[in-house]
């Protein structure tokens, strides 16, 4: 080897050791990072993670991070599948399923998405900054043409449904009963679980069978969706005149000066775009709860209640653009830099693989999937009639009625790169559901 060669060798040396050095996973330089690692994997085998919301976070961090910039650089996955926030919950559930974890971690990130309420803070911070994003006219003219939408979406996926159970020998009414109407409930809680309620007390059956066989379909169909939702942001990103880029209204026949000023906000407004979040989900909760929890047979959620009180303080104008805006950088800090940590929890403390792949049929899978394609241009359609982008209208009104309600949401908006739409996606899986209870009531009364 002489001595040009050796120094070419040195160089290419040098540069590899540069660049591996200069690498950044979640913007944390490759060093500092592989430290942090290893401090978390200490803890796993030894099992000494802290019990609490600091030991929580640091774990999501961590595991967020790595299959996070996996997910987001795999190629086909990262375009079509949903990339980083799809990877990092299905690794996180699959290692609950294989029984890697320790119970204490399981336990211990479960804590922090449901007892200390990471998520219930992660959508109400969502909820008030993207709503309070939206020019006040604008905002008016998008709620008044939203239900009609979520109806054309269920429109839409009973049609297909129906189509669907032809194709399998299913007659219309159990292909109402225990595919369509489960998809477009609203999720588990706000949708699975009343509609076995109503499902027994109208028709006298079984409560347990029919939850046991809807909570089949619905997590197919949330599977689904995300996989649609991914599909969608790429025809979006292809066909631009399809969407809004985030945005729900074709803005070009409304007035929407507001938009474009250029607001100078310091850390206060960002910490009372905090304090409006908290304070508003209390209040609602409390109406939910205690005060108004719904009519009837119809419960309203506390985050409908959130997407309401936020969307009338708006119209009002009762927030300077100052703190508009604080809340909007306080919920993009939110959607852009947690949400890989969120994903983490959705997948420990809310994904059930084993349970996704116990519904996993032929015919199953073919039946979801028509009433979700269903749900999409059900949706497309009647949002393009109410003004609004197809892309958008069909991941709001139509992914977000047919997967598992708020993690679901998430799920969703993610693979479909527009966080943005959270308050949209709350109002179908809330509200939307809610009227899909009161559609189930007419139709089991109708099957006896």
């Amino acid at each position: 080897m002489n001595e040009k060669t050796l120094q070419i060798n040195e160089s290419k040396s040098s540069s590899l050791s540069s660049n591996l050095l200069d690498s950044k996973i979640f913007g944390v330089p490759l060093p500092l990072f592989a430290l942090l690692t290893a401090i978390i994997a200490i803890a796993h085998f030894t099992n000494t993670l802290p019990k609490n919301i600091v030991g929580g976070f640091g774990f999501m961090f961590v595991v967020g991070a790595i299959f996070g910039e996996i997910g987001k650089r795999l190629p086909i996955f990262n375009k079509y599948i949903g990339g980083a926030p799809v990877m990092i919950f299905l690794v996180a559930a699959w290692f609950v399923q294989m029984g890697w974890l320790h119970q204490s971690e399981v336990t211990t990130v479960s804590d922090v998405m449901k007892k200390t309420g990471f998520l219930n803070l992660f959508i109400a911070v969502l909820i008030t900054g993207s709503i309070l994003a939206v020019e006040r006219k604008l905002l008016i003219r998008s709620l008044a043409g939203y239900i009609p939408t979520i109806l054309a979406a269920v429109a839409g996926a009973s049609i297909m449904g129906l189509l669907g159970g032809l194709m399998f020998g299913i007659t219309p009414d159990r292909i109402m009963m225990m595919y369509v109407l489960p998809i477009m409930g609203g999720g588990n809680g706000a949708g699975a679980i009343p509609l076995s309620e109503i499902y027994a007390s109208v028709t006298g059956g079984s409560k347990e069978e029919y939850y046991s066989v809807a909570i089949a379909i619905l997590t197919i169909a949330n599977i689904v969706a995300i996989v649609a939702a991914a599909v969608l942001n790429g025809i979006g990103t292809k066909h631009p005149a399809l969407t809004g880029n985030g945005e729900l209204l074709r803005k070009s026949t409304f007035d929407s000066n507001n938009n474009d000023k250029d607001v100078k906000i310091t850390p206060r407004e960002i910490a009372i775009g905090l304090m409006l979040a908290t304070c508003i989900y209390t209040f609602s909760s409390s109406l939910s709860k205690d005060i108004l929890p719904g009519f009837g047979d119809i419960k309203i959620h506390t985050f409908a209640y959130m997407v309401i009180i936020v969307a009338v303080i708006n119209a009002l104008g009762l927030c300077s653009d100052e703190i508009k805006e604080g809340a909007k950088r306080l919920s993009s800090f939110f959607s852009k830099h947690l949400l890989w940590v969120l994903m983490v929890g959705v997948g420990i403390a809310y994904t059930d693989l084993g349970e996704v792949i116990s519904a996993i049929s032929f015919m199953n899978v073919i039946i979801a999937t028509l009433i979700v394609v269903g749900a999409i241009f059900g949706a497309a359609l009647g949002g393009w009639a109410m003004g609004f982008y197809p892309i958008e209208s069909s991941i709001t009104a139509g992914l977000c009625m047919a997967n598992r309600g708020g993690s679901g949401d998430l799920e969703v908006l993610a693979a479909a790169n527009r966080m943005s739409l959270l308050s949209y996606a709350q109002i179908s899986s809330r509200l939307g559901g809610g009227i899909v209870l009161v559609i189930a009531s007419v139709v089991f009364g109708m099957m006896m």
